[in-house]
């Protein structure tokens, strides 16, 4: 059995790892079709000597996903969301510089081994009156981070828009909210409350993919695509009490989903025409 349970999580990790290198491979096409797009510009424009410009401009970004966990974020939550706020300078070469936070959000629950010493076997938890009731379990959690990244206009549909990859680097934190809507439990309150919440916190990396578009009359502005997030966590509690044990093991928290931004730009300078 233990044979079977390194085996095991050996598996996980490299599945892990596997994943997320694939889903950041898939960001290079991005980066080489835009530098074809722009070298092809560059060489329509050469015998006119003239670069067109994007606009430079401030992105208020409103944001919005879907996230299936996998590795160990798999293992003890379902299909989550995120919601998020961001805000990004955009170069007139279209860079994107920015930071963000967004809290991840769920209510589908795997951890086997939650409130283990206290269920029966119908899955109901005991009270400190020995009624059976049910225990709210949700999961609460967020990221910070700062990114950077470029839009390709690859469609000439205008100079701010086009295929976006941003990449992105931070702190990462999730644990579980028990509901005691009754307060029969005390073991669920004050520092009692620690030793089941699974606290995991740690850094982070993040690779965005997808179409970002500005409305030539700036009314429209939304970008769409899929991202992946690996988070190098760990546990951070001391003592779980429905297990016995100390939470301190490393984990790959991997989530990938896909994202919709609303953009809210100010513009600070008009694209323009540079000749040279």
């Amino acid at each position: 059995m233990q044979l079977y349970a390194k085996l095991q999580l050996i598996t996980d990790q490299m599945l892990a790892r596997i994943t997320i290198l694939l889903f950041f491979f898939l960001s290079i096409p991005c980066w080489s079709i835009g530098q074809k797009n722009e070298n092809s510009s560059e060489e329509k424009t050469e015998k006119k000597k003239v670069k067109i410009l994007g606009d430079k401009m401030f992105n208020f970004d409103i944001l919005a996903g879907i996230d299936f966990p996998q590795a160990d974020m798999a293992k003890r939550f379902g299909t989550s969301y995120r919601l998020g706020l961001g805000i990004k300078y955009k170069t007139a070469g279209n860079w994107i510089f920015g930071v963000k936070g967004e809290l991840i959000l769920g209510n589908r629950m795997r951890e086997d081994s939650l409130l283990i010493n206290m269920k029966t076997s119908q899955g109901g938890v005991i009270s400190q009156l020995g009624d059976v009731l049910n225990v709210g379990t949700f999961e609460r959690g967020y990221l910070l981070g700062v990114q950077v990244g470029r839009i390709f206009p690859v469609f000439q549909v205008n100079k701010n828009s086009g295929l976006t990859s941003v990449f992105s680097a931070g702190f990462m934190q999730h644990k579980i909210k028990l509901f005691d809507k009754d307060n029969s439990f005390p073991q669920f309150r004050d520092s009692y409350y620690k030793g089941y919440d699974r606290l995991t916190n740690g850094g982070y990396i993040e690779n965005y993919t997808g179409y970002t578009y500005h409305a030539t009359n700036k009314l429209i502005n939304i970008s769409v695509g899929v991202d992946a997030v690996w988070g190098f966590t760990r546990g951070r509690r001391d003592y779980l009490y429905d297990v016995a044990r100390k939470d301190d093991k490393k984990r790959n928290d991997v989530l990938i989903g896909f994202k919709l931004g609303w953009i809210v730009p100010i513009y600070k300078k008009l694209a323009e025409e540079t000749y040279y």
